[in-house]
């Protein structure tokens, strides 16, 4: 049987200019990976990136470079390995695996010091026409300085969907330095907060408490593992972090929400001294009193970004059932179907939406 030489894409040309075409089907150079992909989640920056946030299309060269096909929470199934790529990555044809989502210059002083999540080049898949082609797409190609991991057969599409979101969960709750006694808020349960509130029941704190307007997302939260949920469009926060915490304010607030309120409420929840981790993307700047930072609290304020050196846990973690995408995978369409996914995943209506490419002819 022939190999086709066309695939079915989402192609980004622009803010709020996404299509779907019919475009080459990318071949694997030396040291390289071509992968059949099985599904890829979007992400709020992908909605966020169609939007025309201005972290993606913002100054005179913009960080996306269009036309690329979006996508980096992607899996699926190594059709085509370039000379020396099966040993370079230490995988087989046939294999299941996933690639972090960045691909790492190794040439930079961040790459060189092993710090790779934060290249100065800084490709991501989903984002850099040609070098770094996403997973929206039947098929997609693996750099060599990508990293790439195998994924135990026994983890399921859905979990497997779900590496990337809860690698950086993984992440972003090992930067809050979890301890035991600690009162633990986490503003957002969208598929990062949820991912994030099973990791941070693994670290068992004092308390877990989760913050959302949606009643749904809350409930699921406390099947993780919350012991406390707070609906602010009705329940009081700050009073019930200071009954938790005889009016101190929680020792760690982990901000997920990406939206302004966010950071602003986590600034006057959070105690003296306290740990306040940033994850999210924002589409909008956001304001706040930084004397509250230093004056005020003197409070440890951390970035998190990416899941670098984490893909291995979450792996380990699905394959033992200590994590779960059941209840946060919600929805699924072929790439069709991708503008109504789209705006299913920048709704309340979803938290996990994934894109399932047609299965082509087996190869």
């Amino acid at each position: 049987m022939q190999k086709p030489t066309q695939m079915q894409a989402v192609v980004c040309h622009g803010p709020k200019d996404y299509r779907l075409e019919r475009i080459g089907k990318p071949q694997a150079r030396p040291n390289e990976l071509v992968i059949r992909i099985a599904a890829c989640g979007i992400c709020a920056s992908d909605c966020k990136c169609h939007s025309g946030a201005a972290m993606f299309w913002g100054g005179d060269n913009p960080w996306v470079k269009a036309p690329v096909v979006p996508g980096h929470e992607f899996f699926g199934y190594v059709v085509e390995a370039g000379e020396g790529a099966e040993e370079h990555f230490e995988v087989k044809v046939g294999d299941k695996v996933i690639a972090e989502q960045i691909v790492p210059c190794g040439k930079c002083r961040f790459c060189k010091s092993g710090k790779y999540w934060m290249c100065e080049v800084h490709n991501i898949f989903g984002f850099q026409r040609e070098v770094a082609e996403g997973g929206m797409a039947q098929y997609m190609r693996i750099p060599r300085t990508a990293i790439v991991h195998k994924i135990p057969e026994s983890v399921s599409l859905e979990d497997s969907a779900l590496i990337e979101p809860m690698s950086c969960a993984i992440h972003t709750v090992n930067r809050g330095d979890i301890q035991l006694d600690d009162v633990l808020v986490i503003a957002g349960a969208g598929t990062l907060g949820l991912c994030m509130v099973q990791v941070a029941a693994l670290k068992t704190p004092k308390k877990l408490v989760v913050i959302d307007m949606v009643d749904e997302r809350l409930e699921l939260a406390k099947k993780f593992g919350a012991d406390v949920v707070i609906n602010p469009s009705r329940d009081n926060a700050r009073e019930i972090i200071n009954g938790l915490t005889d009016n101190y304010g929680c020792d760690v607030y982990i901000e997920t929400t990406g939206v302004p309120v966010g950071v602003t409420q986590g600034l006057e929840l959070i105690r003296k001294l306290g740990r306040f981790v940033e994850f999210s993307v924002f589409g909008a700047e956001t304001s706040a009193d930084w004397s509250i930072i230093g004056d005020r609290k003197e409070l440890d304020v951390r970035g998190a970004h990416l899941g670098p050196y984490c893909y291995p846990v979450a792996i380990d973690l699905f394959e033992r059932g200590l994590v779960t995408s059941k209840g946060i995978v919600t929805h699924d369409f072929p790439l069709d179907n991708w503008a109504e996914a789209f705006e299913l995943a920048n709704s309340t209506k979803s938290i996990k939406v994934l894109l399932k490419p047609l299965q082509p002819a087996q190869e």
